[in-house]
């Protein structure tokens, strides 16, 4: 299986790690180091493609007139 890579967004609050995956901002995760929440982030990734986690959002676009 070849490796993919993903964008996710990550910032520190006080002593935690907090991040997500660019693809699934819905779904936040958080750690105590910056390489724990990479592996949780991994672990989130696995779980969505797996649908292990419910209620994945889409994206639409509506065309509205004035």
């Amino acid at each position: 299986m070849m490796a993919q890579r993903k964008k996710y967004i990550y910032w520190q609050d006080e002593n935690l790690w907090l991040g997500y995956l660019e693809d699934y901002p819905d779904y936040w995760t958080q750690a105590e180091t910056q390489q724990e929440l990479q592996a949780n982030l991994i672990d989130l990734y696995n779980e969505v493609k797996h649908e292990t986690v419910k209620c994945d959002r889409k994206i639409a676009e509506l065309e509205v007139y004035n």
